[in-house]
């Protein structure tokens, strides 16, 4: 079963709409029902403020996932992305649908000028993988810098607290694989 599918089942269990859970949660109408739709699965802090909602826990929201059987996922230019606008200068697209039944989340960042990441950390045991497409960036890992161009890559230990910034004069864009998802 899918996140969606298994959200939509506990939700009705409680007898709440949609609204209700938006209301109740925090998390936005849409993001709920795009979740509930199996176009995007939400993140763990909206994952933990809908188990807060409807009175469970993480894993009893996790509990009954089981892998894709689907074993070739095609994405083509025209569909839907779940974008996430981090702020007017800073975007990130999912690459990959259902994140959490995944072995790894490919991301694709968009930096305008000026602009950056929010600072992230995630649990040890993650790793992450950047490949420049366009601009110049400079990496902040841990007390360590990185300036890095187009064709340049970085792996490492995403527990480490990290962020990019846009060292271009235009538009910096490149591709983050996480594995494990993270989300």
């Amino acid at each position: 079963m899918e996140i969606g599918s298994v959200l939509h089942d506990l939700r009705k269990e409680k007898g709440m709409t949609l609204a209700e859970l938006a209301d109740k949660s925090g998390v936005a109408l849409a993001t709920l029902s795009r979740m509930e739709n199996g176009k995007m699965t939400g993140t763990l802090e909206s994952h933990m403020k809908i188990c807060e909602a409807l009175g469970i826990t993480l894993p009893d929201l996790y509990k009954d996932l089981a892998p894709s059987k689907k074993t070739v996922e095609v994405k083509t230019g025209k569909s839907h992305s779940d974008v996430f606008v981090h702020n007017k200068k800073s975007s990130s697209e999912m690459l990959a649908a259902n994140a959490l039944n995944k072995k790894m989340l490919p991301v694709l960042i968009k930096l305008q000028r000026g602009g950056a990441t929010h600072k992230e950390e995630t649990k040890p045991g993650i790793e992450k993988f950047i490949y420049i497409l366009e601009g110049k960036i400079e990496a902040v890992i841990g007390n360590e810098k990185h300036n890095l161009i187009k064709g340049d890559t970085l792996y490492f230990n995403s527990s480490i607290p990290h962020h990019f910034r846009n060292l271009a004069t235009g538009e910096t864009v490149l591709i983050s694989v996480m594995s494990p998802p993270a989300v």
